[in-house]
């Protein structure tokens, strides 16, 4: 085969293995996408009570929510151990209370456990008592999903907050984030009208920061 030859066969053959893979990507798309739309049935039975046998209650007295017993087991063993106790073998009207959520909270997290996911504007606002939630009842899911939105939403107007529910949840690279993040922006930080209210609150944490910072300074100068 001359040199001629041999230059139209190269890129003849990367584009055929390059469409080969744009084929295989879509294929695998469509296939993802059938399966998202197969488990939305489970969203579809949280939003219209289909058949559920289990009412959960919010712990300010709101409005009890319906679901089932299988997804929530299915979804923590924490669920699993509270549905298998004495307690909560009865008939379906049981109801079960979740104590440390409010109504609009409990929502969120039900939807979270149906469907995997939630709005943005759900999920920004009950980012912290999620994770929370998350923590308390081991869902590894949820406390993945809360701990990228607080990550994707540092700033020094809420960085005390992530760095409290790190400490609480026991999130030691959370933590440390929130700790970088404070001592680079301390000024913000530490005038700001939250940051009384939190030292007051958390003195171990402020001891923490204030050594994270004298780190920083002492790091600072010997790098000089």
């Amino acid at each position: 085969m001359s040199k001629c030859s041999k230059s139209v066969v190269l890129p003849l053959q990367g584009l055929a293995n390059a469409l080969k893979w744009v084929k295989e990507m879509k294929e695998a798309e469509e296939e993802l996408n059938e399966k998202l739309n197969f488990l939305s049935g489970f969203v579809t039975a949280f939003r219209h009570q289909m058949h559920p046998d289990i009412l959960i209650k919010p712990g300010n007295d709101g409005p009890s929510l319906p679901a089932h017993r299988a997804l929530l087991a299915a979804r923590s063993d924490i669920f699993k151990n509270m549905l298998d106790s004495d307690g909560c073998k009865a008939p379906p009207s049981d109801t079960i209370t979740f104590p440390e959520l409010n109504h609009e909270e409990l929502e969120s997290l039900l939807e979270f456990l149906y469907g995997g996911d939630l709005p943005k504007e759900k999920a920004d606002k009950h980012v912290y008592s999620l994770s929370m939630a998350a923590d308390k009842y081991e869902i590894p899911f949820l406390q993945k999903f809360c701990e990228h939105r607080m990550l994707g939403s540092l700033s020094s107007s809420n960085v005390l907050d992530v760095l409290e529910i790190a400490d609480t949840c026991s999130n030691p690279s959370l933590k440390e984030t929130a700790l970088n993040f404070i001592v680079k922006n301390m000024e913000d930080v530490v005038f700001s009208d939250r940051f009384d209210a939190f030292a007051l609150k958390n003195p171990h944490l402020t001891v923490q920061i204030t050594r994270a910072s004298f780190m920083e300074i002492r790091n600072r100068r010997t790098a000089i």
